[in-house]
Formats: structure tokens, C-alpha cells, sequence
């Protein structure tokens, strides 16, 4: 008859519901062999000065234990090789393996020599250190750097053109079509090529010499057309439509143009009159939150007209003093879409006759010569009062703006270099053309 072994409890039971027998007063207070987790002694309470002075010790299982570790008897204390360090073809260790320090325990960290538990507690809670914010760029450098795709183009132009060459009639002729591919325009191109042969004809020139003209000419033809944007605050609501293409940043610069009224302490308000995108409402509630400005919005797909209607009578009534009103994209030879925005015009005119106070065409700079027809038909559909250009960091063809400016004499109210609210500016002619040119600002 086979012999019964005692039934050894299971782990739950050990876990759950078994405890301990009872160790006799004489007994030692030492883990006994083979013995579970409730066998072994409650570690000792360490402060944190004995956690400085005594390293850490590592354990290991000794072969009376293998059992409780699930261990092979067979293997209990060998010399076991972690799996990456084996040659998966001979199995031996591809280098040697440091053994595990079991009496003194592993080195304590040079960095940690001669310090306290309390002291690394507050090298670790104290705060980082303070991060020195990024200097703000001054609006000239954002102009330049901006323009920057614009001016090496004229520049490399001017420098291939100019070195060691004399003035003569091949040279000034290359020049002008170099001016005219960058957008400036045939006008423009030949006031410069007059200015630079008067009284300098079949002479050498130096490129800087160039540059310099050529600023002093683009800001002659942009200097008539550099005027801010007032607001009349006899007028309340003070009304300005905004127009434009579809992705020319309609939404975002009205948006940037609240936030500068706001700052000014204007009363602000603005109004969706992008129905035909769900993106464009949302888009302009966001900005509406940011800056502080109440947007009067309908669902997608509700008359445009109506509800530039409906804003005039509440920003009216609520005494606002500057009322921003978005319009759907639209291209300027869709001939339905020009007349709904000469409709909103007629109905804003119901309301007050003198209205809207101001119509901006925002212009997306990387067209080119495509701005000029959106100049045309917009003036003719809405009547235009000022131009806002924009994106002039992203293309080559920012001289567009000096075409637009010799072709219809528009007022450039603002440019816009890049995506943050400081990137829009009010435009000046001097800072432009000293950043189309490539020469350094002169007070």
C-alpha cells in the first residue's frame, strides 16, 4: 500500500486561510526551511540616516528554498546565465557575466557618496530650475525673416547681375525680367531699370548700390497706399465687412484683428457670416472665447444676409463699438457667389445707410498675379475700401503687393508674416521695401 503523504496546503489556502502554527517561546525567531511568506520575520523599521549608511544588500535563494521557488533541486544555487547573454548557437555566454554581490551588496553611486536619504528627498522635490523664456522678435525681424523666400530671389537676381558687369542695355533688360517674375510688375519693373540707368549707364555698379534703389523706388509706388485702418467711434457699431477667397484667412485675421481692437479697449463683436462651413463658426466661437468678444451665429446653411442683418441690430443695441463680420470664401469668377455678397451689402445699408464702415479684401500672397483679378471683381461686387495681404512668409512673389499698389491705389491696411496675432502688423512702405530689397531698416 502506497504511503499517504500529508496534503501540503495551496497557495490561496496559505493565503487566505491558513496561519501560521504557533512558534514555541523558546523557539529562535528564524525562517524555517521550505517555510511560506508567513513564516519569515517583519523587516525591522529603517530611518532615513540608515538608509545613508548601510547599502543595500541582495537576497538570494538559497537550494532550501528552491522548492518555494519553483526551482529544480538540481539546479538550486547554479551559476544560471540570463537568455540575451547566450549564443543561440553553442550557448555559451557571449562575455562575461558579473556576478551578483551577495555580502556587501552592489557599490553605492559616486554622485550619492556621503549623503543622506533626507538629502536626496530634496534634491528630488525641489523645484526645476527656472527655463529663461525665448527672446521676443522685434516686428522687423519677423518682417524679414518673412520675406525672406522674396528677397533672396531679387537678390540672387541683382548679385548674378551686378558683379563686374557695366550698366548697358543686356543687363538692364535681364533686370526687368527678373523684377517682373518677382510679381512687381511691368510698371514698376521699368520705373526701377530708369531710376538705376539715369546718370549710371555703361558703368559698373555694385549689387548694394542696386539694392538700394530698388527699395527706394518700391517704396515710392507704396508709400501713397500705406495707411492704417481708423476706426470712426462716432460710428457704433463701427462695421467692417471682410472678404475674400476661399483659404485666404478671412476667419483667422478677423480673429487677430479683434484681439488688437480688444487690446485697444475696444468693444468687440463679430458675427458668422461663413454659414455655408460648420468649421468656419466653430473656428470664429473659439476666437470670439479667446478674446472676450460675443460671435452672433445661425446652423450651417442659413442667409448670410439675414444674419449680418440681425448683428448690426445687436451690436447696436448693446453699445458695441467695432462689429466684425465673416464672410463665405468665394471665388471672384462665380458669378451667384458676388452677387450674394452684394446682397449682404444692400441689407447691412437697410439698417444703416453708411454701412459697412469699411470693406477688407484679405489676400492670400502666394496667388501672384491671380490677386490682382480678385482685386478687380471684389471692388466692383462689394466695394473695397482697403487691402489686408497675408502669407507673405510662404512665397517668393510678395512683390504682388507693389503690383496691386501701382494698379489700384488701394489702401494696405495690414500684413501678415506668419500665425501668431504679433505676425499681423499694420503695413508701413519703408519696412517693406527694405525687406523685399534685402537692406537693412534706416530710421
Amino acid at each position: 500500500m502506497a504511503e499517504t503523504k500529508p496534503d501540503k496546503p495551496g497557495f490561496f489556502s496559505r493565503l487566505f486561510g491558513r496561519k501560521a502554527e504557533p512558534t514555541p517561546e523558546s523557539a529562535p525567531e528564524t525562517p524555517q526551511a521550505g517555510g511560506g511568506p508567513e513564516a519569515m520575520p517583519s523587516p525591522p523599521t529603517t530611518g532615513a540616516d540608515d538608509l545613508a549608511a548601510a547599502p543595500p544588500t541582495v537576497t538570494v535563494a538559497s537550494p532550501d528554498t528552491a522548492e518555494e521557488n519553483k526551482v529544480a533541486p538540481e539546479l538550486a544555487g547554479a551559476d544560471l546565465q540570463p537568455v540575451e547573454n547566450l549564443d543561440p548557437e553553442g550557448g555559451n555566454p557571449k562575455e562575461p557575466i558579473p556576478r551578483i554581490k551577495t555580502e556587501a551588496g552592489p557599490e553605492p553611486r559616486p554622485d550619492f557618496a556621503g549623503e543622506t536619504a533626507a538629502h536626496v528627498v530634496a534634491e528630488v522635490a525641489a523645484p526645476p530650475p527656472e527655463v529663461q523664456p525665448a527672446p521676443t522678435r522685434g516686428w522687423w525681424q519677423r518682417l524679414t525673416e518673412g520675406m525672406r523666400r522674396t528677397s533672396s530671389s531679387l537678390s540672387d537676381s541683382v548679385t548674378g547681375l551686378f558683379t563686374k558687369r557695366k550698366l548697358d542695355d543686356a543687363t538692364l533688360e535681364e533686370l526687368e525680367d527678373a523684377l517682373i517674375q518677382a510679381d512687381l510688375g511691368v510698371p514698376t519693373a521699368m520705373q526701377i531699370t530708369q531710376a538705376l540707368s539715369s546718370g549710371r549707364y555703361n558703368k559698373e555698379i555694385s549689387p548694394q548700390e542696386v539694392k538700394a534703389i530698388l527699395a527706394g523706388e518700391v517704396e515710392k509706388t507704396l508709400a501713397p497706399v500705406a495707411h492704417p485702418l481708423t476706426i470712426d467711434r462716432t460710428k457704433k457699431p463701427f462695421v467692417i465687412l471682410m472678404v475674400g477667397v476661399n483659404g485666404a484667412g478671412k476667419t483667422t485675421t478677423i480673429g487677430k484683428l479683434s484681439q488688437k481692437f480688444r487690446g485697444q479697449g475696444l468693444k468687440v463683436m463679430l458675427a458668422a457670416g461663413d454659414t455655408f462651413r460648420a468649421a468656419a463658426i466653430e473656428q470664429l466661437k473659439v476666437w470670439g472665447e479667446r478674446v472676450g468678444a460675443p460671435v452672433l451665429a445661425r446652423e450651417q446653411g442659413a442667409d448670410a444676409a439675414g444674419l449680418a442683418f440681425d448683428a448690426l441690430q445687436e451690436a447696436k443695441a448693446n453699445g458695441t463699438d467695432v462689429l466684425l463680420v465673416d464672410t463665405a470664401g468665394r471665388l471672384q469668377n462665380k458669378a451667384g457667389l458676388m452677387a450674394e455678397l452684394g446682397k449682404i451689402v444692400r441689407v447691412m445699408k437697410k439698417f444703416d445707410e453708411t454701412a459697412p464702415h469699411a470693406t477688407l479684401l484679405v489676400l492670400d500672397a502666394t496667388v501672384g498675379q491671380n490677386a490682382l483679378s480678385q482685386v478687380e471683381i471684389f471692388q466692383k461686387a462689394a466695394g473695397v475700401t482697403g487691402l489686408v495681404m497675408t502669407k507673405l512668409d510662404g512665397t517668393a512673389r510678395g512683390g504682388i503687393l507693389v503690383a496691386l499698389a501701382a494698379k489700384f491705389g488701394l489702401p494696405v491696411h495690414f500684413i501678415g508674416v506668419g500665425e501668431g496675432v504679433e505676425d499681423l502688423e499694420p503695413f508701413t512702405a519703408r519696412d517693406f521695401a527694405n525687406a523685399i530689397a534685402g537692406v537693412e531698416a534706416t530710421s
